[in-house]
């Protein structure tokens, strides 16, 4: 009888010991498919301490900002961007969009690499930042959504800071084990220390040597400059971007110009509207 009751006890103790342990496992795969919450509120803006001011040429830098904490998200998906409030030189309000760097699986901070302007108005307010200055920011702000799988391609036409979007499409694309797409890149300025981002791109095309192609064109090149000269062309369009299809698209971004330009130059090389897209 005793020996009946022992194992009784013990069938108890297995049972209770497997459903704790199913319950855990449950919980652990609950909490790792449960998508952090971001810290943007899309209709108020909310304060970020910069915690680090990079100067990396003489109007440019890059301005680190701390999330709540260490393992916090900052929520903005692919390709959208923020609204950053500051003032200008007369001490008014100023309001302009800028894409983040950095992704979501940069925990705890995000980054912006700002080109300030000499009569920029919100470049005034980014020039007069100091470390442990807060930043006011509203978002996700956009109309770009993008999911694995979504074409087989991309074809990207930056200008000058209009970098910033298509550099953290790439970047979320070519760090996905699970994302195929290609991305062709052709990406225009004036000088060559105009070139923003240039180390991470290079970076870029040389981990990822089969899925990203950077096509440079300058203005203004140096001596020996090997890319492309004066302003990107409908002949640079063919050979450095994928050719119209139904599972590709062309992503432009840059001075309203150029976007112009552009535009006019996909329409006579037949991309479709479908096929092309305005940040």
């Amino acid at each position: 009888m005793d020996f009946l009751q022992e194992q009784s006890v013990e069938t108890t103790v297995a049972v209770a010991v497997a459903v704790a342990a199913v319950a855990a496992g449950g919980a652990f795969l609950l909490l790792r498919s449960r998508k952090p919450k971001g810290c943007l509120d899309p209709e108020n803006f909310r304060k970020f301490k910069l915690v680090e001011k990079k100067q990396i040429s003489h109007n440019v830098a890059r301005f680190k900002f701390a999330l709540p904490t260490p393992t916090s998200v900052l929520g903005l998906p692919i390709g959208q961007h923020i609204s950053c409030r500051g003032q200008d030189a007369t001490g008014e309000e100023v309001i302009k969009p800028y894409t983040p760097t950095t992704l979501d699986s940069d925990l705890g901070y995000f980054e912006l690499v700002i080109k300030m302007y000499p009569q920029g108005r919100m470049s005034h307010h980014f020039r007069e930042m100091k470390v442990g200055d807060y930043l006011s920011v509203k978002g996700p702000k956009g109309r770009f959504k993008y999911h694995v799988g979504q074409v087989r391609a991309f074809g990207m036409l930056a200008g000058g800071s209009g970098i910033t979007p298509m550099f953290q499409v790439a970047r979320a694309i070519l760090e996905n084990l699970n994302d195929n797409t290609k991305v062709h890149l052709i990406y225009a300025n004036v000088t060559y220390e105009d070139i923003l981002l240039k180390d991470e791109l290079d970076d870029m095309a040389k981990t990822y040597p089969g899925r990203f192609k950077i096509y440079y064109v300058l203005n203004q090149p140096p001596e020996n400059w090997n890319g492309g000269v004066g302003f990107v062309s409908k002949e640079m369009i063919q050979s450095h971007c994928p050719a119209p299809a139904e599972d590709i698209q062309i992503l432009r971004c840059g001075p309203p110009p150029m976007n112009k330009a552009m535009a006019a130059h996909l329409d006579e090389l037949n991309y479709t509207k479908e096929m092309q897209f305005q940040f």
